[in-house]
This record gives C-alpha cells, structure tokens and sequence, in this order.
C-alpha cells in the first residue's frame, strides 16, 4: 500500500508539473492571452456607431484605432469622407483574457463607419481674384485656367504659369508664378556658369572678350523685338478646399468668366482738346452715356475743362495681365508748341504766330500694356528722319475779370440747355438761365466792359449786350427799363437796367446769356 500511495504521490506532482508548464507556454505561444490586473474594470467590448468591433485592454488605444480606421476609409483618394464615429465601451473584471489586435480591430471600425457615411467631400482649390471666387476640382483645372488668361496676349505660347507656396502666408496659400521658355533656359545656363565659376574659367573669358569687343550703340536689327515680360496685374490666391460637387464649377464656364471683358468704372482725366464726344469715341461709349454716368455734365453740349476728371466705364476682365512689348515702328510726330507769353493780353486771348509741320522719325520703344490698353512706353532708340516744325502760340499772361450773379435774390425758373418750351415762340433748348422775380428789380452789370447793344431786341424784350476785356459778352433780357447806352463803360455790380415781362415772356424775370466767341455756354460755369 505504501509502494501505491507513493507511485500516486508521484503521478499528482507529474500532472501539476504538466499543468504549471501548459500555462507558461500558453503565455509565450498566446500573445492575446494576458494576465489582466485586478484594478476594477480591465478589459472593454468596444462599439462603434452601435457594433462591437473587438475586445482591448486599454480604452485609450481605441482612440488610435479610431484615426488609424478613418484615414483607411478616406483611402488614397482625394475625398474627404464624414461618417458616423459613436464609440461606446462595456467593461469587466476578469483574471484572463482575451484581446483583439489593433489590424482586426481597425478593420472592423472600417466596416461599421462605412454603413455610416454622412457626406464625401472632394478635394478642391479655391481661386480668389480681388473679390472674385472661384472652386476648381484640380490643381490642372487651376493651371489651364490661370494660362488661358494670359494666352490672348502671349501668341507664340511663351510663357507657363506655375504655383507656388507663398512663404510669407502662415497658411499654405499658393499663388502664381509667370516664366517664360528663355528664362527657364537662361537659369539652367546659369546653373552650369557657376559650375564654371567655380573653378574660374569664366572670368579669364569675360576679362578676354572685354579687351577685345567694344561696347558699341545698339543698331535698330540688334533689338529683340517681341513679347518681353508678361505677368497677373491682379493677386492671385489658391487654397486648399474640401468642397461637395455642386460647389464646384466647370473649367470652361470659369476660364469663360475670368478672360471675359467686364464693364468696369473708371476715372478719365480731361487733356487739352478733348471734346465730351472725342472722350465717349475714345471710350467706345455713347455720348448718352457719359452725360448720364456724369452728375457734373448737364448736357452733350456742356463745357469741360483739362484736369476735370469724369467715370468712364472700361471694357476689364476679372483677371488682368500687365505686359511690356518691344516694338518697332515709323510714325510722323509733332513738335511741342512754344508759347510767347503777352503780359497785356488776357490768359484767353492767343495768337498763332507760326504754323506747325509734322515729322517723320524711326522709334524703337517699350510698350507697356495692361490688357489691351497701352499704359505708357519707354523710347530706346529714336533717328529723326526729318524734324517737326513746332507751333507757335502767343498767348496773354493777364487773369480775366470775374463775373458775378445780375441780380440780388430771385428764384431760377429754367436751367440752360434743354427744355420743354415754357410758351409758343420760345426755344427749346435754352441759351441762359432766367431768374423769376418782381417788374423793376436792379439788374447789375455782371462783370466790367463796354454796352455793345442796349435797346429793344425782338424776342428777347428790352436787352443789354455787354462786352467785356476777356472777349466774353454777357447780354440781359426781357427787362422794363433800360439804363446805359451803347458804348458806355460800365462796371461791376452797376445797376444797368430794371428787369421786366416784355419780349417772349411767361412772367416777370431776367434772362442772363454769358457768349464766348458768339456761343452761348452754362451761365453757371463762369459765375462766382
């Protein structure tokens, strides 16, 4: 019996030995086999959007496989996808237990976020020009856009445009970039002079040739006539967007709007000779319209003076393109007049003391434009073929005399320029401007001169013409009372006349005309 219970004896620790190893080779052959703490809840069935997804030991691991399962659901495209991500845990105390790994967890997360996609975004590129904006679905479609601006000018296709990160955004903002196919060629060749330079060949060679060549003046065949630089004349600005299809536009409804020409406002500055219908011909704007987009232009007959500025509108696209052209040309050109100053005369009196002739010279110039508009440009190289005969002009230095309202008070009843006809026999365009106020009321000599006309003149009732030493006459109408003569010098501010009804008159008032060279011009413009 002894020999058995010794034999068992044996047997029970073999079994417990088996046992003891079992377990230890479970731990090193069963890695998702762990020993858990017992710290209250260790081990959590994790759930997202309502489905279990797998079993952790650390809750914030779960975080991890979340980001690790989105960025799988995106893919490699360039979507941007929004799903459902409601994570939720059960937890449990246990001795052992078994974990999933990260790969399957992750590939579960996949599956239960794809039956829970909200939205898919596209990845997209804003384009901002000025206060214009438009979505774009590729980097390409920005390109083609940003080159079929600039194609209408560069015919030969010499110039690329590129994006670039603008280095002095915080945010990654691309703008524009504007090379041609020489200067890409030029940078490479530089690129291989410093390898040169570097081991000094190329300044034994330019210290060579400059012993032997001459710098000599440029003929008009060594010019490079052409296209010279192009680039945007507005800020361009690309960002990054995730953007749903129906926010995107199509290439060629937005090439259409960027290139296409828009009537856009701007300022015109009067120059010497111009006329309100050269300046609407010169625009390509009908006169109607310029009088109208004009508060200070009463009429198409109303007077403008150089410096005066008015709104134009312009024919812009949303995105300009500034370029200078070299170019050569022959043209006739005219001399700069030559004044003669006169002290006696009046700034209005001038005199051509010598007619001009035109010339003829060769030019070689820098043409700077902004679209199709020519800004300014830079001559190069100018031969006369033969000189321009300058005009001569002698003109007075004197400032002409002020000229003053003929009457104290009054209500204007009628504007110069045109009307309806107040009664029959009366014009309707209006050749000064009438004052209503009571028969016998002072009218004054509007500025100093000589009575040329004072008397009855038809239409116009008792009338006073009066001339005066800048060459305008004022004349005074419809009055009761006449009280100079023809050839009296008067003054201004004397009373000459008292005002009246007679001639072709609907009621008591003063008709007052200022004439420059016998044409009627805006009373208004000359009065202080």
């Amino acid at each position: 019996m002894k020999i058995i219970s010794r034999h068992y004896k044996k047997m029970k620790i073999a079994y417990i030995k088996v046992a003891v190893l079992a377990i230890i080779a479970a731990a090193f052959c069963l890695p998702h086999m762990q020993r858990l703490e017992s710290t209250g809840d260790n081990i959590f069935t994790v759930y997202l959007n309502g489905t279990q997804v797998g079993i952790m030991g650390d809750i914030e691991e779960a975080d991890d496989c979340l980001i690790a399962a989105r960025k799988r659901l995106a893919g490699s495209s360039d979507e941007m996808v929004l799903a459902e991500s409601e994570m939720t845990f059960e937890g449990d105390e246990v001795l052992w237990g078994t974990v999933d790994d990260d790969g399957v967890i992750i590939s579960n997360m996949v599956t239960a976020m794809r039956g829970s996609v909200k939205e898919t975004l596209n990845r997209s590129y804003t384009v901002k020009i000025n206060e214009y904006t438009v979505n774009l679905a590729s980097t390409q479609e920005v390109l083609a856009l940003l080159q079929a601006s600039i194609k209408k000018y560069d015919g030969e296709n010499t110039y690329n445009v590129d994006l670039v990160l603008d280095s002095e955004r915080e945010l990654n903002v691309l703008t524009t970039q504007i090379y041609s196919t020489e200067e890409q060629k030029e940078k490479e060749e530089e690129e291989a002079e410093e390898v040169m330079t570097s081991v000094g060949i190329n300044a034994a060679i330019d210290e060579m040739f400059q012993d032997i060549e001459p710098t000599a003046e440029k003929d008009f065949s060594d010019y490079e006539l052409g296209l010279l630089s192009l680039e945007f004349g507005d800020t361009v600005e690309v960002v990054e967007a995730y953007l749903q299809d129906y926010e995107l536009t199509p290439l060629s409804q937005a090439i259409d709007e960027v290139t296409k020409d828009q009537e856009k406002e701007q300022i015109y500055e009067v120059v010497s000779g111009d006329t309100l219908s050269q300046i609407a011909e010169k625009n390509e704007i009908p006169l109607a319209d310029l009088v109208a987009m004009n508060e200070t232009i009463e009429s198409e007959n109303s007077m403008i003076r150089v410096g005066d500025e008015l709104i134009v509108t312009v024919p812009e696209p949303e995105l300009s393109v500034e370029r200078v052209e070299q170019m050569y040309y022959e043209e006739d050109y005219e001399a700069e007049i030559v004044y003669v100053d006169n002290d006696d005369w009046y700034t209005n009196q001038t005199q051509t003391l010598q007619e001009p002739s035109a010339g003829h010279r060769k030019v070689v110039a820098d043409v700077f434009y902004r679209n199709k508009e020519e800004v300014s440009r830079e001559i190069l190289k100018e031969e006369i073929t033969y000189e321009a005969v300058p005009k001569v002009v002698e003109r007075g230095t004197k400032i002409p005399p002020t000229y003053i309202k003929p009457i104290s008070g009054g209500r204007l009843t009628s504007n110069f320029g045109r009307r309806k006809a107040p009664t029959r026999g009366a014009s309707t365009y209006h050749k000064g401007v009438d004052w209503a106020t009571p028969v016998g009321t002072a009218v004054m000599a509007s500025s100093t001169g000589t009575v040329a006309k004072a008397g009855w003149g038809s239409g116009y009732g008792y009338v006073v013409y009066i001339n005066h030493a800048d060459g305008r006459q004022t004349r005074y109408g419809h009055l009761s009372k006449v009280l100079v003569s023809q050839g009296q010098t008067v003054t201004q501010g004397q009373k000459i006349a008292l005002s009246g009804n007679t001639g072709v008159s609907t009621g008591p008032h003063v008709h007052f005309e200022v004439l420059i060279n016998g044409s009627q011009v805006n009373p208004f413009d000359y009065l202080n």
